[in-house]
């Protein structure tokens, strides 16, 4: 037995030694300042702090840090800094070691980053809301402080991600769904291309397995096809650029299968109806750093000679980088076989800004780090700027984050011609706040190209805009539900919470002299009262309107304090309120003892059979799944579980919210049970489409249709239907066959009847 446990901890050994000495040929293969003493010593405290300590997986925790590091080296193009702090990341918050111990050993900047590290740690979301805002603005808090926290947290949640596999499916789908609603964007932000897409996959096959494997297998069915395209679509492009003298490389670029689902869903299209699966891309060394743009501005040239370029799909962001730093000419060229190609056209260090970011062009000098300015800068002062107002709704504080991290760019331009990047979607408030929070409060409207136009307007690419001030002006609230951008949202917020605040204490003055002058006591019930003649909720909502004038104290107020209680009053008053605590306790009890009968262990997936879902568990009415659907279970405030398919916006919230709360549940309905449905059909308008698809629905396949509408204009019909099925089979079935239809042309199925489809 000893000399098992022996060999087994020769092999752990061995396992690590290999892993670290991997790590170290990487970063010696870099540009990087060979600092291999600290590492190797970093390394060493770090093995030493784990010893012993297992991952769920079964592996030495060790491997986890140093594959960390790994990714920061190799995958973000971090240098010893950064490695180090990576390899030490969970020391502090898993040992007993401290931040002190740290910096002792490996000096202030490690100790400043692992420091941030641990501040964040164990996921951004805790199990309360609060807790999840508080970790969320902690996060990005230390992107301010030193972006490698932030760098390193990615790499950190790459590496569980690949290692997802060996957690409980319930953990599976909060982890899954916290990336795709936070680190996917934030990655994306900070212009890791590639660790995002690898990060928005990872999440796809964990939450969507059987749709993962099945983009998976199309795509390489087709792989073949594609190759072939690639290969005489380049040929010519290949003699050009051979004549004009320059090294290049040319890489296909295949669509991601989350992407191409993303699409799918977004556009209610098959696999098949997916065009932009293959895309070029053209990587040139320039001929100096001076001629750089102009290389890429000849290549375009040179290429739209072979073939005609889209006069509406080209995209410059070599003249205005994105906010993420990203460079690249995007062109769409018709190919030869009438098929709509995109070429992206970039340097070899564009592409590495491209691949790793910022972290490309970031030199960390020792002592202390230095950023170069530009769009990063300013959308970090942005996040700090919105993280000053304090926010009381964490997934308020969230969505508003989310809108910049999410957000395409747009270019506008200031009356002095300054040009600006705006996130898409933005409105001419949006603009006025992000010059400054001033002209903001105080715009009246706009001058878009020159013509008048309201704050609520839409920006476009290239809009020169001129904000039109007043003094009298003041934010309204209105105005909350067309800003678009994080900053004017949460100026916005903040004014006119502080205006609120501002009448409350003005209301509450006047309430107390009212108060004062009738020889009443300012207390709660009194307040009530008050509440209760003017039917408000709250004495902070009273206090409001006073202070704004919407209530006038005068006679009827004094008239409700003359009139005598009635002498039965006060026992209703208790009845009423024990009867409401007794029946609250009553439901809760019931509610826990419902759930307790279904004996939940959290550690299995649950089975949906048609008795227990009929008994316990509640259909989500957002996204109406049904037997067939990837769904999960969600344990609401009333120990009810309800049923959200996974890709679910609200389930999206639940995932990163609370975890915790989270269930593994699979359908075991068989054909036991109806469910509605809704499709959606569009075609060419004839006589007897209707019938044809009637016939086919309610006789071939025998299904009931509950509900039916049908439009034509100008030769196009649009359909909606709404059916009784048992399952996704059905609904799978039912699409298939109607596709079959001569005049149709389109079928998917929606989630309500009057969803709108965006081609």
């Amino acid at each position: 037995m000893t000399d098992e446990k022996l060999t087994q901890e020769q092999a752990d050994e061995k396992l690590i030694d290999d892993a670290f000495q991997e790590l170290l040929d990487r970063y010696l293969e870099s540009r990087h300042r060979k600092k291999v003493e600290i590492i190797t010593k970093a390394f060493n405290f770090a093995r030493q702090a784990h010893k012993g300590v297992r991952r769920r997986s079964g592996e030495p925790y060790i491997l986890h840090p140093i594959a960390v590091a790994r990714i920061a080296c190799c995958e973000i193009g971090l240098g010893s800094t950064s490695i180090c702090a990576a390899l030490l990341h969970d020391v502090v918050e898993d040992t007993d070691y401290t931040v002190e111990d740290i910096e002792n050993l490996f000096g202030p900047k490690i100790a400043q980053i692992v420091d941030g590290l641990t501040k964040i740690s164990g996921g951004i979301f805790g199990d309360r809301a609060s807790a999840q805002a508080e970790n969320f603005k902690k996060l990005l808090l230390t992107m301010n402080d030193d972006i490698r926290v932030i760098l390193i947290k990615i790499a950190d949640r790459l590496h569980n991600m690949r290692t997802l596999g060996s957690m409980l499916p319930s953990k599976q789908y909060k982890i899954a769904g916290e990336t795709l609603y936070i680190y996917a964007p934030l990655a994306n932000r900070l212009g890791l291309n590639r660790i995002k897409t690898e990060l928005e996959d990872l999440s796809f096959k964990y939450e969507h397995p059987e749709t993962y494997q099945e983009i998976e297998s199309k795509l390489k069915a087709s792989q073949n096809e594609r190759e072939t395209v690639f290969e005489e679509f380049t040929a010519p492009i290949r003699e050009q650029l051979d004549k004009m003298g320059l090294p290049y490389r040319i890489l296909a670029r295949i669509k991601s299968p989350y992407s191409i689902w993303n699409k799918m869903q977004n556009k209610h299209i098959t696999f098949e109806e997916i065009y932009d699966i293959l895309a070029v891309r053209i990587i040139f060394t320039p001929r100096n750093e001076e001629e750089e743009l102009n290389d890429c501005f000849n290549i375009y040239v040179a290429i739209s000679k072979i073939y005609k370029p889209h006069p509406d799909r080209l995209r410059d962001w070599v003249s205005h980088p994105k906010a993420n730093g990203y460079q690249a000419l995007h062109v769409t060229l018709m190919s030869n076989k009438g098929q709509w190609i995109e070429v992206q056209i970039r340097s070899e260090r564009m592409n590495d800004v491209a691949e790793q970011g910022f972290a490309a062009h970031w030199k960390y000098k020792e002592g202390g780090g230095s950023e170069d300015e530009g769009e990063l800068s300013k959308w970090l002062k942005t996040i700090k700027e919105i993280l000053d107002d304090p926010q009381p709704d964490a997934l308020d504080f969230l969505d508003t984050i989310k809108l910049n991290l999410f957000a395409s760019e747009i270019f506008v331009f200031t009356p002095k011609g300054e040009i600006k990047t705006m996130p898409q979607n933005s409105t001419a408030l949006d603009f006025a706040f992000s010059i400054h929070t001033f002209l903001g409060s105080h715009c009246i409207g706009a001058k878009v190209n020159h013509k008048l136009v309201p704050l609520s307007h839409k920006l476009q690419s290239g809009d020169q805009v001129e904000i039109l001030t007043s003094k009298s002006q003041k934010v309204q609230p209105s105005w909350i539900n067309f800003a678009t951008t994080a900053k004017a949202k949460a100026k916005i917020t903040s004014i006119l919470k502080r205006e609120k605040k501002e009448f409350q204490m003005r209301g509450e003055d006047l309430l107390s002299n009212f108060f004062k002058e009738e020889g009443l006591e300012y207390n709660e019930l009194n307040v009530q009262k008050l509440c209760a003649l003017h039917n408000l909720k709250s004495g902070d909502e009273l206090s409001y309107k006073i202070g704004q004038k919407s209530i006038i104290l005068g006679e009827a107020e004094r008239n409700i304090f003359k009139e005598k209680p009635a002498p039965t009053s006060w026992k209703k008053y208790i009845s009423f309120a024990f009867g409401n605590n007794k029946s609250k306790q009553t439901d809760s009890v019931t509610s826990q003892a419902d759930t307790a009968s279904l004996n939940i262990d959290k550690k299995k997936v649950l089975k949906l059979t048609p008795d227990e879902l009929q008994k316990h568990y509640i259909i989500a009415d957002c996204c109406k799944p049904i037997p067939g659907d990837d769904v999960l279970g969600y344990i609401d405030d009333n120990n009810r579980i309800i049923i959200h398919k996974r890709q679910c916006p609200i389930a999206a919230q639940l995932k990163t919210s609370f975890g915790n709360r989270l269930l593994a549940v699979q359908w075991e309905i068989g054909k036991a049970l109806n469910f509605p449905v809704n499709v959606y059909i569009k075609g060419i308008d004839g006589i007897g489409v209707l019938n044809s698809v009637t016939q086919i629905i309610s006789q071939q396949l025998n299904v009931n249709i509950h509900k039916l509408n049908i439009e034509s204009n100008e030769g196009i019909f649009e359909g909606r239907i709404q059916l009784f099925v048992h399952d996704v089979d059905d609904v799978n079935t039912i699409c298939t066959n109607l596709k079959k239809l001569e005049h149709i042309n389109k079928v998917t199925r929606i989630e309500n009847f009057d969803d709108q489809i965006t081609e």
